[in-house]
């Protein structure tokens, strides 16, 4: 039994409508009956609710449909990638606001009276941010690269 098919079968066991079932994953009714139809999977946020909903495991729900599980693949693969960007953006972000401390540290102690001291060595503050930068851009990069052969 495929997808559409298991769905409707155990919407219909439950006596639910479309709506009815739809209001209860909090989508539409057409979203419903397209799965119902084969012309689209849900996502698996969706599909873990459905699970939950009919007292089924996701296996039952999957092992029948092999596009369905190609497509539940590729979104698992999706949920694991934006974190590593997010990991690489704030390491980025950190180098650009340690080379704006060092640029605005540099210029008020160049034309004004006060003197800061950066703590930390000349090599932290001189090639810190740059390294970070560098390193969250190339990181960056091959989680990209990574995700497109995949």
């Amino acid at each position: 039994m495929i997808f559409g098919e298991k769905l409707k079968s155990e919407r219909k066991n439950r006596g639910w409508s479309q709506e009815e079932l739809a209001e209860k994953l909090f989508v539409s009714r057409q979203s419903v009956s397209k799965w119902e139809t084969g012309q689209n999977y849900p996502s698996i946020e969706i599909i873990f609710k459905l699970s939950d909903l009919f007292g089924v495991t996701i296996v039952e729900l999957l092992r029948s449909d092999e596009e369905l599980t190609k497509k539940v693949i590729k979104d698992s693969k999706q949920l694991a990638h934006p974190k590593l960007k997010f990991m690489f953006d704030v390491l980025f972000l950190i180098g650009v606001a340690l080379l704006v401390i060092k640029i605005g540290i540099v210029i008020l102690n160049k034309f004004t009276a006060l003197d800061f001291t950066l703590y930390g060595g000349s090599f932290f503050w001189n090639f810190g941010s740059l390294i970070l930068m560098f390193g969250a851009g190339i990181g960056s990069s091959i989680v990209k690269e990574k995700y497109k052969e995949d």
